[in-house]
């Protein structure tokens, strides 16, 4: 089974615990606000919100992909804010972003605080393919993209209200 596994690090003037209650625990129903086309919305099908949630994201017009459900494999509900906010889900169960060669995403988040006030978001993403295929270099350049964009929205959302 071919594996490939990014990192990526977004710096935001948001303070890392706004951001992690705002883009984490409440993004249900504010990512879906924020970004519409990218993330329709947000639903949980499965469990409370904690360790073991399944969720359905439907994407927005823009996306190339209609749906995907995640399930919830750690979360950091009761933390300090001066410590690092975490979260891991994993893409396994089922949607259209699963196609061929990939058999499952995972992605483990840490939202760090900087001295400055603001945070920097951390994300690996584990992409675990079908046989020895590896994601090519460009879809993984475009996915980092994608994500930096959403994050950049949050911010601008997070900072004006």
């Amino acid at each position: 089974m071919g594996i490939t596994t990014y990192d990526m690090e977004v710096e935001t003037a948001v303070p890392a615990a706004k951001l992690y209650q705002s883009f984490i625990l409440d993004g249900d129903t504010l990512i879906p606000k924020i970004v519409p086309q990218a993330m329709k919305s947000i639903e949980i099908v499965e469990g409370d919100g904690g360790v073991g949630t399944v969720k359905l994201i439907t994407f927005g017009e823009g996306s190339q992909f209609k749906s995907v459900k995640h399930k919830i494999d750690a979360v950091d509900k009761d933390h300090d804010k001066y410590l690092h906010l975490k979260i891991s889900y994993h893409l396994k169960i089922e949607g259209d972003v699963l196609a061929d060669p990939l058999e499952s995403i995972s992605y483990h988040l840490k939202i760090v605080p900087t001295a400055e006030g603001g945070c920097i978001v951390k994300n690996t993403s584990i992409y675990t393919c079908k046989g020895d295929v590896t994601i090519p270099e460009e879809q993984i350049k475009a996915g980092k993209d994608k994500a930096a964009g959403l994050f950049k929205a949050i911010e601008a959302y997070l900072l004006a209200n």
